[in-house]
């Protein structure tokens, strides 16, 4: 099993384990056959039936050739996701910010390690190959973060196509593993292509973009995770490219993916995006299921998430395709279940003796919070106000992201088995010191909320909390598949596929949430339903609110009039009609925030904490949001929600210090806020150990090195206005690169691309070249002195930008390397840096692809993309 690059990667895994006891005699079993004469063999075994049966995520058993059923959906964005405790690092933006390859692939070497662990023992000791219990991983999510406007932006590793690359092709040799033999996960490389919002409209989207945007920002990450990280799976995206769904697009998928970059690997559909083909509220661009199965299929997606695949019988049937046509597919997914080992010995695969007791080990708790501390950017240190002194007699911490643990694990997250919050974090690292903590507001809503949830009783003189039934059903009939009282705000959801409790379907579902709640006074009682789907509201038996339909549009706030010390019967009853579940319940009492009584508290305080920013319940996708600057898990504006601008313009007013703890996804237009603090920390979605991290740059136990992975523009305008005007979409729906981050922005950001301050200072020296004057098949080395001329060690990121002289077409200046470098205090270093052919490459309309260009360069280096702290040095390449 050598030459496990013949391809099959998408989503293969959990199937592998069949063990030695299922064992039979066909040639498929047998080890010391090569990987063709295998999947040849089991494929002519295979009925067309079974075929098809495993050509979806939920891969259907074939139980007379001891084939298990497999579920090809797992996650492991930033961790393993969704598949009980896991180590959970910091978000995929806040790794991006590390601008560190070494321990990016580090950080994957111990996720794939806890995945091959909890497949290990849920197949061997429960025999589970379901959902989130495989080794087909479908990450990383290397889209271009092309406007801070999307929500998934978090997941992505930023603007940069070069910065992506290295991070995601780290990822993809991390999860997948170096073993000759066997691949110890698959990863995949999603969205292809051209995807990155808005998420409101993606199932019905048509990018039309030049091919010069195309190839220099949108392809080149997918081009490096497939030549040089040979990753298995590539997901071809929701929205259309030039008309086609790009899960069936000539251009992206057949003539560039398999045919100019030779791809073998398998093709995965993001899920249900098949689905979108057919509807005509979406792309409607196919008549029926069985054309929509056969396109797809003729255009080699092998694997689909989600049904439409069901009506490939329909398909051979009516002559749209062949058996030829599903072998060809099924070649590739085949090869996938023997590259892992699925279908093998236990004892042939070395990666089947990784210990579970790697799952949340220490290691790997301390790599979490060494990341969280590399992702931290200080992005503002006026006065240097920053390191805290640990002497400081009181401290007051305020924001609602302060003490919230949920904020940290961002998306597509595990689940650790501890979080330490911004507030808990300072807490421990100043034990002695008086802290004073206000929550202040909440993160986007302009009234501060008091939950109400400890009034309820799940019935009258019952346990505290509400009863939670649900059905297998959709109409509440019969027993419940479960039952539980739950105390605290009600949150279920099966995006994605999880399960909302123990032995409850993800499908054709219904719930009643009921209780007793006794009023804490008299006034407005909210009660707030957001949910997916039908749902209706009772109180003492009278319908309060009611929702009729999934795409119906609903306030999901319904005030009360209420009296103190009554008795109120709730009932809460939601009916499942889409593919996903989503019920939010919560009851509490809002009031004006009172910004003067908050500045009150803290007025005594030596130095104001200010934790806030976004959140991954306002940003992500395709999310329900009711918030003002939110729709469907994206943004409208890029301003920090009013509620807090008030809040800091309140505290500046106290004349302390005010250090801002910026957690976020996305970049935010901070022009107007920046006279409200002294100092800007951005710790994003910071994962476990977030709190730990923040609390150790704040006090100076780490000198922050991160650096920004995505460009924050001054405020929403200067974005749209720099935007090309030639296409037909506007604003956040155009995809044209003109006036779009660092390498097409002509105007000075708030905080540019690659910026990040320190602790320390440092000064760059003249660096050389190794040649003044190259070939286009030469590479060239560049060696940068850095002097640390402080007196604190330092860690530092040299960065280099090629800009292309006299090309009116090419990005303003482009990442081509970069490092990040250990330098003690008062010491030099000397960096060497290579520029590959590949550094030169640039967009050519004959070729239509990128071809290394000759002519006049700029080598510009140092800690930053803006022009005033880069030095240069010219360059020909001939």
């Amino acid at each position: 099993m050598k030459k496990i690059t013949l391809g099959i990667g998408l989503l293969i895994s959990t199937v592998s384990a069949v063990s030695a006891q299922t064992v039979g005699t066909e040639p498929f079993r047998n080890t010391k056959l090569s990987v063709e004469q295998r999947i040849e063999n089991l494929l002519g075994l295979l009925t067309v039936d079974e075929k098809i049966g495993m050509m979806m995520d939920n891969s259907k058993a074939v139980p007379r050739l001891g084939i298990p059923a497999y579920g090809w959906w797992n996650e492991a964005l930033h961790g393993v996701a969704r598949a009980g405790t896991a180590t959970v690092f910091p978000q995929a933006i806040g790794l991006a910010a590390s601008w560190d390859v070494p321990e990016h692939l580090k950080t994957f070497e111990m996720i794939s390690d806890e995945a091959r662990a909890k497949y290990n023992r849920s197949f061997d000791e429960a025999g589970k190959t379901g959902r989130y219990e495989g080794l087909t991983f479908w990450t990383p999510n290397i889209n271009i973060f092309r406007d801070p406007r999307w929500g998934r932006g978090q997941e992505t590793y930023g603007e940069d196509p070069f910065l992506t690359a290295s991070l995601g092709v780290a990822a993809v040799k991390g999860l997948q593993g170096n073993d000759p033999d066997y691949f110890k996960t698959h990863a995949c490389a999603k969205h292809f292509a051209v995807h990155s919002g808005p998420e409101w409209n993606r199932h019905s989207y048509n990018a039309e973009i030049s091919h010069r945007d195309l190839y220099e920002t949108y392809l080149p990450a997918f081009k490096a995770l497939v030549i040089e990280g040979n990753v298995r799976e590539v997901m071809c995206a929701y929205n259309a490219f030039d008309g086609q769904p790009c899960c069936a697009n000539d251009f992206l998928v057949s003539d560039i993916l398999r045919g100019k970059w030779k791809y073998d690997g398998m093709v995965v559909s993001d899920c249900w995006a098949l689905a979108d083909f057919y509807q005509k509220k979406y792309h409607g661009t196919h008549p029926d299921e069985k054309s929509t199965a056969a396109d797809a299929l003729k255009h080699s997606t092998d694997l689909e998430c989600g049904d439409t695949y069901n009506n490939l019988n329909k398909s051979l049937a009516s002559g749209l395709i062949t058996e030829k046509d599903i072998d060809a597919s099924m070649r590739r997914i085949l090869k996938g279940w023997f590259e892992l080992g699925m279908l093998d010995p236990k004892s042939a695969v070395r990666w089947n003796s990784i210990p579970y007791t790697v799952v949340d080990s220490e290691e790997h708790k301390q790599q979490a919070l060494k990341m969280a501390r590399k992702s931290i950017v200080l992005m503002k240190n006026e006065k240097s106000v920053l390191p805290l002194n640990k002497s400081i007699k009181k401290i007051a911490i305020v924001g609602p992201n302060a003490d919230d643990g949920i904020m940290q694990l961002g998306n597509y997250n595990g689940t650790p088995s501890s979080t330490v919050t911004i507030l808990e974090g300072i807490r421990a690292k100043l034990p002695s010191t008086e802290i004073i903590y206000e929550k202040g507001c909440e993160i986007a809503d302009p009234s501060a909320r008091t939950l109400l949830a400890k009034n309820f009783k799940s019935q009258k003189n019952g346990a505290p909390g509400m009863k939670v039934e649900f059905f297998n059903n959709p109409d509440w009939q019969g027993t419940p598949a479960n039952t539980s009282v739950n105390n605290s705000a009600i949150n279920y959801s099966s995006f994605g596929g999880t399960q909302l409790a123990p032995g409850v379907n993800r499908e054709n579902t219904s719930a009643r949430i009921s209780g007793t709640f006794t009023s804490s006074y008299t006034g407005e009682v909210v009660f707030s339903a957001f949910t997916s789907d039908v749902y209706t509201l009772l109180i003492d038996g009278k319908e309060i609110a009611t929702r009729k339909g999934p795409d119906a549009r609903h306030p999901s706030e319904f005030p009360v009039q209420m009296q103190k010390g009554k008795e109120y019967q709730v009932e809460l009853c939601h009916s499942q009609k889409g593919k996903y579940v989503s019920i939010g319940f919560e009851v509490y009492r809002k009031d004006p925030v009172n910004f003067a009584d908050v500045k009150e508290k803290v007025k005594d305080a030596d130095v104001i904490v200010f934790a806030g920013g976004l959140s991954p319940s306002l940003e992500g996708e395709e999310m329900l949001v009711n918030a003002e600057g939110f729709k469907g898990g994206d943004k409208t504006n890029i301003e920090l929600p009013k509620v807090q601008r008030e809040l800091l313009a309140e505290l500046r007013k106290t004349g302390k210090p005010v250090v801002f703890v910026l957690c976020t996804g996305s970049a935010l237009g901070l022009e107007q806020d920046e006279k409200n603090y002294d100092a800007l920390v951005n710790a994003w979605y910071g994962g476990q150990s977030g709190g730990t991290a923040v609390a150790d740059v704040l006090f100076g136990d780490y000198n922050p090195s991160g650096k920004l992975p995505v460009t924050f523009y001054k405020n929403i305008a200067q974005l749209d206005n720099a935007l090309s005007k030639t296409s037909k979409h506007e604003g956040f729906e155009n995809y044209d690169m003109q006036g779009r981050t660092y390498r097409y922005m002509k105007e000075k950001p708030l905080y540019p691309f690659g910026h990040g301050l320190s602790y320390s200072a440092f000064s760059y020296g003249n660096a050389t070249l190794s040649k003044n004057s190259i070939g286009t098949n030469e590479t060239v080395t560049l060696s940068v002195p850095v002097t640390n001329t402080s007196g604190k060690n330092g860690e530092e990121v040299v960065e280099v930008y090629v800009k292309r002289n006299n090309d009116p077409l090419a990005p303003v200046k482009t990442l081509r390397a970069f490092q990040r470098v250990s330098v003690p205090s008062k010491n030099s270093k000397t960096v060497q840096l290579t520029l590959s052919p590949d550094s030169f490459m640039f967009y050519d309309e004959k070729a239509d692809d990128l071809v290394s260009k000759p002519g006049d360069y700029t080598i510009l280096y140092g800690g930053t993309s803006a022009d005033s702290g880069l030095k240069s040095l010219p360059l020909k390449v001939k």
